[in-house]
C-alpha cells in the first residue's frame, strides 16, 4: 500500500475521532489541525460518508454526527469524565512534549465515546478549569468532584465559608470556574456580596448542591479576567 494511501487512512480514522470529540467541528479546523487543504478535507468527509458514517451539516456552523453513533463500548459517568478532564489539565503542563501529545491523543479518543449530553459538559470545563503550579502537595479540599459537576450543571451551591480573618458566613455561589496555585480555587458569583469572587476550597466548612439553576454566565475565563483583573 503506497505511503499517501496509508497516511490518507490514518487521517480519515483521526478526522471521525475528532467528530466524536467534538459536538461541531468546521472544514477550517480540520485543515488547519491536519495541515491539509479545505478540498482534501472536503474528499475526506466525503469518504467517511459514503463508509456509512452519518456525518449532517449545521448550516452556518460546520459538521456534526449523528447523536447515538460512537465507538462501543466504554461509558464513563459525568464524574469519570470530568476527573479525566482535570486530569488533562493537569498533564498539559508537562515538560515532556511527547507526552503531552500522547495523553492529549489519548484524552480524544476517551472523549469521542462520550455521550454528547456529557461532551458538551467535558468541554465546558476543560475550558473553565486552569492549572498553574501544585506548591502545596497535601490533599486539603474534599469538594472538587462535586463543584465540577455544579458548574457543568450549572446548579447554585450552599456554602459554609471561613474567610481569612476566620469569620464563618453563608453563601448562595454560582460556580464559573476552577482554578489551582499553591491551593483549588473557585470562581463564583457572589448572590450575598453581588459580585464575583474567589473562594478557596479548604475553606469550604460545609457545601450543598441545590436542584436550582442559575443562568449561565456567557464568557470564557479568559474574558473573565481580562473583565475583572
Amino acid at each position: 500500500m503506497e505511503y499517501s494511501e496509508v497516511n490518507r487512512l490514518s487521517r480519515l480514522a483521526a478526522i471521525l475521532i475528532q467528530f466524536q470529540t467534538k459536538r461541531i467541528i468546521t472544514a477550517s479546523e480540520l485543515s488547519q489541525k491536519f495541515q491539509v487543504s479545505k478540498r482534501t478535507v472536503y474528499r475526506d468527509i466525503k469518504a467517511l460518508e459514503s463508509a456509512g458514517v452519518p456525518i449532517l451539516t449545521e448550516e452556518g456552523k460546520g459538521y456534526t454526527l449523528m447523536d447515538g453513533y460512537r465507538i462501543p463500548p466504554v461509558m464513563f459517568t459525568e464524574k469519570q469524565a470530568n476527573a479525566l478532564i482535570l486530569a488533562e489539565q493537569l498533564v498539559l503542563k508537562n515538560n515532556d512534549a511527547s507526552f503531552v501529545k500522547d495523553y492529549s491523543e489519548a484524552i480524544d479518543k476517551i472523549k469521542s465515546i462520550l455521550r454528547y449530553t456529557v461532551k458538551d459538559k467535558a468541554n465546558l470545563l476543560a475550558n473553565r478549569t486552569q492549572y498553574i503550579e501544585i506548591i502545596n502537595q497535601e490533599r486539603n479540599s474534599n469538594n472538587l468532584s462535586d463543584l465540577q459537576n455544579a458548574l457543568t450543571n450549572y446548579n447554585l451551591v450552599k456554602v459554609e465559608y471561613i474567610n481569612k480573618e476566620g469569620s464563618a458566613t453563608n453563601r448562595l455561589i454560582e460556580p464559573f470556574a476552577l482554578l489551582s496555585t499553591a491551593h483549588w480555587y473557585l470562581i463564583a458569583w457572589c448572590r450575598l456580596r453581588m459580585e464575583f469572587r474567589f473562594f478557596r476550597l479548604d475553606r469550604i466548612q460545609k457545601i450543598e448542591i441545590l436542584t436550582e439553576h442559575f443562568e449561565p454566565h456567557k464568557m470564557t475565563l479568559q474574558e473573565y479576567f481580562d473583565k475583572y483583573h
